[in-house]
């Protein structure tokens, strides 16, 4: 039985109708992106609820087995995809599906949640996303990756195979490198996912003209 995760949050406006779950990155937590709300332009959006759970805390066998909030493990960096933790990955997608549940319960349907992630929070969203059952707002993937690329295309859930994906990523990024999220790109381009790409000159990181141009995406789908 997954856990449930605890979590900060931060609203638009009252009675939320639309809510945004939204996973940070290894060694980081939820309240990290809490300021974040503020520098979005959502004016002609309905209220939203932003949801930022905390990760669990586990061994990072990759930075020496340290301990650290992280969805799941790193073996051996992110720029092989060939070693990945399945099982992690896994018991975090069961721990978001909760949240997403515990979203439906307060009144906001599947199809008004969005679920978005930087990092390793971006691998949890595109990969649970994708695999949900039921048909969700929209997917927002930033600095991350999609992971179990080989198993991905059985594992996932035709219901949501036009949900609208905002991928984005820099071109410096000096901690995912640009191709995974170039392959990203290719493998959900292949299966016939329509991506919103992005890429911009920055390292690992978010840029102003990257939280306007996601300003922009997600006021055409709410507005």
């Amino acid at each position: 039985m997954s856990t449930f995760l605890q979590y900060s949050q931060a609203d638009t406006g009252p009675d939320p109708q639309v809510s945004v779950i939204w996973m940070h990155g290894l060694g980081d937590h939820g309240s990290s992106f809490v300021p974040l709300v503020k520098e979005f332009d959502l004016g002609n959006c309905p209220p939203i609820r932003f949801i930022f759970p905390h990760a669990p805390e586990r061994n990072i066998t990759a930075n020496g087995g340290y301990y650290m909030r992280a969805w799941f493990d790193i073996y051996a960096g992110f720029e092989d995809s060939d070693m990945e933790d399945s099982e992690g990955i896994i018991e975090s997608r069961d721990q978001i599906i909760t949240l997403i549940e515990q979203e439906k319960r307060r009144g906001v349907p599947a199809d008004k949640i969005f679920l978005a992630g930087f990092s390793q929070g971006c691998a949890m969203a595109l990969y649970t996303g994708l695999c949900y059952p039921e048909k969700l707002a929209g997917i927002i993937g930033l600095s991350g990756y999609m992971p179990l690329m080989y198993s991905f295309p059985d594992d996932r859930n035709p219901v949501n195979q036009n949900t609208p994906i905002f991928l984005a990523h820099g071109t410096q990024d000096e901690v995912v490198p640009f191709s995974r999220a170039e392959d990203t790109l290719k493998l959900l381009e292949s299966l016939g996912y329509k991506v919103d790409w992005n890429a911009y000159h920055m390292g690992h990181t978010m840029s102003l003209p990257e939280v306007q141009d996601l300003s922009a995406w997600l006021t055409k789908l709410l507005a």
